[in-house]
Formats: structure tokens, sequence, C-alpha cells
């Protein structure tokens, strides 16, 4: 069992939820791992990761109106304001969902239902590029 590791570099637009599965899927076929898991983890605070449904985009978009009210900007409570009136929310965000998920192998492709995807949840408005690390175990 030979682990392999690599990096992706995404560019979000903004704020909002971008698919990824096609580049994760790249990185598995790569591997050369068959069977075994990918963990994809995420190396910011601003930010999340998600598996979620990726035939409907009014899904997506209920899942940001509804996080967006559970975590509303320019609330009087925040401390942390310095970087903007969006930081503080996106970082809360961030902790309430997932910076990694973790995902099957199986016959050298990624076990996931037929209307999952997988993406980055970007929460600035002004995001910059993310960094994720791909790290897959299995057999070959």
């Amino acid at each position: 069992m030979n682990p392999y590791m690599e990096e992706l570099v995404l560019d979000p637009s903004g704020k909002g939820l971008f698919e990824f599965t096609h580049d994760l899927v790249e990185v598995v076929e790569r591997s050369g791992i068959t069977t075994g898991l990918a963990t994809v983890f995420l190396c910011h605070t601003s930010a999340s990761l998600v598996i979620q449904e990726n035939a409907d985009p009014s899904a997506r978009r209920d899942l940001e109106s509804v996080l967006d009210r559970l975590v509303p900007e320019n609330d009087p409570i925040y401390t942390h304001t310095a970087e903007g009136s969006d930081d503080m929310p996106a970082h809360i965000k961030a902790a309430l969902t997932h910076t990694s998920e973790q995902i099957p192998i199986s016959g050298g492709r990624l076990v996931l239902g037929t209307w999952q995807g997988i993406y980055l949840w970007e929460h600035r408005r002004f995001p910059g590029k993310r960094r994720l690390v791909i790290h897959i175990g299995g057999c070959r």
C-alpha cells in the first residue's frame, strides 16, 4: 500500500458552491489506486467542503441562503472585523461545515451517489486561490 498525495488549487470567483468533482476524479486516476479512500483537505479557514446535490442548482442556492440567514454579515457581536464584513461570517460558516471530506474508491472510481458532487463552498466575496490537499490510500 503506497499512499498518493497531490495538491489542487481552485480559483473561485466569489461566494458560492464550486464543483470540482471532475478534478478529483482525475487525481484518483493519476494515483492508480483501485480500492481505498480519498481524503480531501482544504487549507483555509474561510471556506469549506461539501458533498451535495449536483443536478438542480436551486438546492445549492437554498443552502447558501439558509447559511447566510444563520450567520449574517455585520452582526454587532463580531469583534473580528478588520478584514471586512464577510470575514467573520466566513470563519463561522467554515466551522459549522467541513474543511475535509472522505470518499471511498472502488474499481478505481470515487464512490458517489447518482446526484452527488464535491464542492468548494466559498464564503468570501473576494477569496483568492484555495489550496486543497488530496491524500489517497489503498491498493493498486
